[in-house]
């Protein structure tokens, strides 16, 4: 597609609008990356034309499909290795003896995109605790792009993927091989529930969660947006829950109500004792 003069100022209000996303100024090389395809399958010549075309046309599935492939979606099996590190060996027992009664722990993977982590936190479960197998454990994984969830819900990667943050082991009993990808298999498949959710939006489908996920995620919102969803976390966070963000994101400076813990392989946040 011919290099072209468009307004990546409407793209980075549509995205800020619809995603709560903000994409720097200086970063228009995405929108010519990941929407010429985009563009040409709508039938036109360059990204100018194509951008006009949805700041003068009512919102519909052309923009989501534009907004969708301008938010990053990287990810990887046990990505970061650490805070699954410290789900096996703190996080999940502390669990398991506080919820002895109930029998139920809820997980929360957001912005789960293409399904890596929420797998990963089924096999670890699978793996290390047989115990929960007679216990309601509910993974719940969303996110705001329904393409990666169809991908995530089909579980189906390419050997690339798999080599991400997999070892032989964990491939070989929880894939099998296909003629041109890796399939998960139904047990670790069905472990998971994969939904759609805006994070900027209502979380009222969620349950009270043990433990949410939000990796990776808030550093690609303004301040503002960092604190609402936070207080929204808050919210959905049982008392002695527990939150992991990615490795260069925090709660200080946004939400006192968190306190950050150094367990032995990683840091989480915790609520404060009232």
């Amino acid at each position: 597609m011919p290099n072209s003069s468009f307004d990546f100022e409407y793209l980075r209000h549509l995205v800020r609008e619809q995603s709560g996303v903000v994409l720097e100024p200086h970063k228009d090389y995405l929108a010519t990356l990941y929407l010429s395809e985009l563009a040409t399958q709508a039938g036109f010549a360059s990204l100018a034309p194509f951008v006009e075309y949805l700041k003068t046309s009512p919102l519909s599935h052309v923009h989501h499909q534009a907004i969708e492939a301008l938010v990053i979606h990287e990810t990887s099996f046990f990505r970061d290795r650490y805070p699954f590190e410290a789900l096996q060996s703190c996080v999940l027992p502390a669990l398991i003896a506080a919820r002895a009664i109930q029998k139920t722990i809820h997980i929360w993977c957001a912005a789960c995109s293409t399904g890596q982590e929420p797998y990963s936190v089924a096999m670890l479960i699978r793996e290390n605790f047989p115990e929960l197998s007679t216990w309601t454990v509910r993974i719940i994984a969303s996110d705001f792009s329904q393409q990666a969830l169809d991908r995530a819900e089909q579980g189906r990667y390419s050997s690339l993927e798999v080599e991400r943050g997999l070892t032989p082991k964990l491939r070989d009993r929880y894939f099998y091989k296909t003629e041109q990808s890796w399939q998960i298999i139904h047990e670790i498949q069905q472990m998971v529930e994969f939904r759609p959710l805006n994070l900027i939006q209502s979380w009222s489908v969620l349950p009270k969660m043990d433990v949410i996920f939000l990796r990776n995620v808030l550093i690609y919102f303004d301040v503002e947006t960092k604190r609402s969803i936070l207080n929204k976390v808050q919210t959905y966070l049982q008392q002695d829950g527990y939150l992991f963000l990615g490795g260069g994101e925090t709660t200080f400076h946004l939400d006192s109500r968190f306190e950050a813990v150094q367990g032995k392989t990683s840091l989480y946040h915790r609520l404060r004792s009232a």
